[in-house]
């Protein structure tokens, strides 16, 4: 606690002395928020590839998190003092995304969800063993790093136990499902031979270059750490859930954060922070409403064509319950990722002037981790080279993966989504750092499931079942409006979330509900995809009637990328600035 108040204090020093331009007060400003973002996050400076701070993992006391609120607002300050009429049009841009991302940042601390969130896709029990996916054992001193991290990782689950305890007292709980979900997660680390638990996976790793002496000190130091740091916390925090949380948990009739002291204050907050734009939760109901609708009917005339049935609940079904459509082992799973992500890569250059270096490689979800989680997740490329862009498939129960999803959700995950997207701004050295790593949810979702119905375009489907995929979870993330603001601002029942998505998608009920769970333990974040790819097509709408036949889809694809996951507003301007550009 004391080094991160110092921390604090020693930054916001660093970012005082005032430079000779607002251009150059601008950049210091940036500067000063990335290396303080990172110095607060190791984790993050990890999984991007600078390894300063492997040996270290966030403080989550009260006092850490105050002392990360307490720098973002005197940082804000400094920002907001820079007179953006003084400043290139870039610059600008850099401005509103740092001004943009400390409020952001300050709105979401200020809901305090660490004092309630029990989480089963991103707790402590799933996160912190992930982590050796991410760092990886070179020189002796990164063997170091790992088993100081590995011995901070039992504080670490005491303290996240210690936050849920607190919010107890203040009356604020998860709802029980979840809990269930976190006891059975441990309750599977338990059963698991600790030599076969992930967080050992390194000492399979270690180089040849080291000596005996280097191997049996990082041998002993990362099992010690596992075995008497890690193993013991998590079954304390195991003991927490079942013998205090769980008989004070909110049932599943109330899951939404308005059910929470303070939540209904909150929610509108966790809106902003994701999406970039000023919605009501009532706002944002209709439109996923309305979106419902328009794809159902591009679904049933799809059926009628295919299927031989317009009926939705017929379709459904059929989707669901064929086994034809759906994989029989998990290599098939793997192997139809892999083969849709070489097609996409083969058309790149017909559709994007800008590509990345970096490459995208499929990986399978550790069984640690797939049984509660997505259907599959992007995981960026370390900066430095070290590590490619990973697409995480979940390979769990192989029989209730469809088919026809495998290439909408590669596209998505991967290419031409997530890797593209994230590479490329991973890889433009002309962006201040936190442009290149960071950005709002809304335009890094919103991009990759723009990229769905892109692929289309691009011809990448391989048939007219394929394209169910496609429809399916563009009404997935109509529903996420819908279900997002139904649970969290309308009162909405987990149940009712779920039916509502069984109704009017084809995700398989296993997923639904790990996804509405999802949705009860990330408010917000649902709604990123579909209103920022809305937002995508809406402003390719406008350039192509802008522009008409100078219009170029090559180069409205880089003016979207080119800067960066900017909020929703600038990307508009830039879009406009890019049209302008192309009429002179």
């Amino acid at each position: 606690m004391i080094f991160r108040l110092f921390l604090a204090l020693a930054l916001l020093l660093a970012a005082a002395p005032a430079a000779a331009t607002p251009s150059e007060d601008l950049m210091q400003l940036a500067d000063a928020y990335w290396e303080g973002n990172l110095r607060f996050h190791p984790r993050t400076a990890t999984n991007i590839g600078d390894h300063r701070y492997d040996a270290l993992l966030d403080d989550n006391s009260p006092a850490g998190r105050e002392a990360e609120r307490a720098w973002m607002q005197n940082l804000l300050e400094q920002v907001e003092q820079i007179d953006a009429s003084a400043l290139s049009e870039n610059d600008r841009v850099t401005r509103t995304a740092l001004r943009f991302t400390l409020e952001s940042d300050l709105a979401r601390a200020a809901c305090g969800m660490e004092s309630w969130n029990v989480d089963p896709l991103g707790g402590p029990q799933v996160s912190l063993f992930n982590m050796p996916a991410v760092q990886k054992l070179g020189s002796v001193q990164s063997g170091k790093d790992m088993v100081s991290r590995w011995k901070a990782m039992g504080p670490y689950i005491d303290q996240n136990t210690a936050n849920l305890r607190a919010g107890l007292a203040e009356g604020k709980t998860a709802i029980r499902k979840a809990v269930e979900k976190v006891i059975e997660q441990i309750n599977d680390h338990e059963a698991r031979p600790l030599e076969e638990w992930a967080l050992l996976k390194p000492l399979e790793e270690i180089p040849e270059t080291w000596n005996e002496d280097e191997t049996e000190t990082f041998r002993a130091g990362l099992t010690a750490a596992v075995r008497d740091g890690v193993r013991p916390a998590l079954l304390r925090y195991r003991e927490f859930l079942e013998t205090e949380l769980l008989p004070h948990t909110r049932s599943d009739d109330n899951p939404g954060i308005m059910h929470l002291p303070g939540g209904a204050d909150c929610y509108p907050n966790l809106i902003l922070d994701h999406t970039s734009l000023q919605l009501s939760a009532e706002e944002i109901h209709q439109i996923g409403l309305a979106e419902v609708e328009r794809i159902n009917a591009e679904m049933r005339e799809l059926g009628s064509r295919v299927l031989g049935t317009g009926d939705l609940e017929a379709m459904h079904k059929r989707l669901r319950e064929d086994p034809a459509m759906h994989f029989s082992t998990r290599d098939e799973v793997q192997a139809k990722a892999e083969e849709a992500l070489a097609r996409a890569a083969a058309v790149m250059p017909d559709w994007f002037g800008i590509l990345p270096e970096a490459p995208c490689v499929v990986v399978r979800m550790e069984p640690h981790e797939e049984k509660h989680s997505t259907i599959a997740y992007y995981q960026r490329p370390a900066a430095d080279g070290s590590r490619p862009g990973s697409y995480y498939i979940n390979t769990y129960a192989p029989e209730t993966r469809p088919r026809y999803e495998a290439e909408a959700l590669a596209f998505h995950e991967a290419i031409p989504g997530h890797h593209l997207q994230i590479a490329i701004m991973q890889e433009r050295e002309d962006l201040p750092m936190f442009r290149r790593h960071g950005g709002v949810t809304a335009y890094v979702e919103g991009w990759a499931l723009y990229t769905e119905r892109l692929s289309r375009e691009m011809g990448l489907y391989s048939s007219d079942s394929d394209l169910f995929g496609m429809l399916s979870f563009d009404s997935w993330r109509a529903c996420r409006l819908v279900v997002d603001t139904g649970i969290h601002a309308l009162g909405w029942s987990r149940q009712q979330a779920i039916d509502f998505m069984f109704a009017n998608s084809v995700l398989a009920l296993n997923n639904i509900e790990n996804e509405v769970d999802r949705y009860i333990a990330w408010p917000g974040q649902a709604l990123a995809y579909k209103l920022g790819q809305r937002e995508i097509f809406r402003l390719r709408d406008h350039a192509k009637e802008a522009l008409g036949d100078r219009f170029d889809i090559k180069g409205f694809h880089d003016a979207v990328l080119a800067q960066g996951a900017v909020d929703l507003k600038t990307l508009e301007e830039i879009v406009n600035r890019w049209v302008e550009s192309v009429r002179q």
